[in-house]
């Protein structure tokens, strides 16, 4: 493991049982300053043990956890007011408006961010003054994250913080957690959504069955970037595939009147495909390449469980 000023939290060898049920079994990982860290597992796995162990929750039995330099075992204020924690549900008051509740809890801070800043920075600056029972599913979720936000703090925990969002709004929620990074703090990220772990992480950490099973970024998470190419296109008009340009021993599959070949690198494949294809005037109508998604590896991982 690291260490150093850079590392914000680090994990090792991290248990935690329940009765006779061991929860969490020798979890190890680490987050660097300015990160994202997309925390996958199924439910049950032990990803909602880890993460309430590092907010400071709950006690775990063996190991050591350090957040901000900090045991967070030990509930200090100084360490709650350097982190922000979005969770599913946030207790609030349903009758306060929403610069109410953002006032009411930048309160708690000795340097909260302006509560004006905080409305307009989650997308409520026209929701300002509206109750909050009035709210959508998806502005709720907009107030959790601005009620983390008020504080300024340097480490966040995001608990599947896009349930609810319309596709612009995610996008509009993405933005504005690549700006929280671009200033330097870190994001911790539990969700199902895996285009958002794919488009926000810079690191991977797939725990099943209590252990973490893989960790890297999106692209090279269990050996994706090493993974089969698909290549699959349609036979053009007239052509068989034996007319193909294709490598021998390639086998392809013809199903529906589209061709698919798999194999680890296609560049050379499609170097030649094209070529003869141009050569001929013909075109290669639905030509796809594909490697396995983030979610195909995940699901690999976890034996299928979603």
């Amino acid at each position: 493991m690291g260490s150093g000023d850079d590392i914000v939290i680090s994990v090792e060898g991290l248990r935690k049982s329940y009765g006779g049920f061991e929860a969490v079994r020798g979890v190890d990982f680490e987050v660097k300053r300015g990160h994202v860290l997309a925390l996958l597992g199924p439910n049950g796995a032990g990803k909602t043990t880890t993460v309430e162990i590092l907010e400071g929750y709950r006690k775990r039995d063996a190991g050591s956890v350090c957040v901000l330099g900090r045991d967070p075992s030990h509930r200090d204020k100084e360490l709650r007011s350097r982190v922000g924690i979005v969770l599913q549900e946030c207790a609030v008051d349903q009758y306060l408006t929403v610069t109410e509740a953002i006032t009411q809890r930048a309160g708690l801070y000795r340097t909260p961010r302006p509560v004006g800043e905080v409305v307009s920075l989650v997308g409520l600056g026209a929701k300002g003054d509206a109750r909050i029972k009035t709210l959508s599913g998806g502005q709720q979720r907009r107030l959790d994250l601005g009620l983390a936000l008020v504080g300024d703090p340097e480490l966040i925990f995001l608990d599947e913080p896009t349930t609810g969002f319309d596709p612009s709004a995610r996008r509009e929620s993405w933005d504005l957690v690549r700006g929280l990074c671009a200033e330097g703090r870190t994001v911790v990220l539990t969700t199902h959504y895996m285009d958002e772990a794919q488009a926000l992480a810079d690191q991977v950490t797939v725990i099943a069955a209590g252990k973490v099973v893989a960790s890297g970024t999106p692209d090279t998470l269990g050996g994706r970037d090493q993974g089969e190419t698909t290549v699959r296109f349609l036979l053009p008009d007239g052509v068989g595939v034996g007319d193909l340009p294709l490598p021998a021993g390639l086998h392809p599959e013809v199903r529906c009147g589209a061709v698919e070949v798999c194999l680890p690198d296609a560049t050379d494949l499609l170097h030649d495909l094209t070529g003869w294809a141009l050569a001929r005037g013909q075109a290669l109508e639905g030509l796809t390449v594909k490697r396995p998604s983030l979610e195909d590896v995940y699901l690999a991982l976890t034996g299928g469980d979603p």
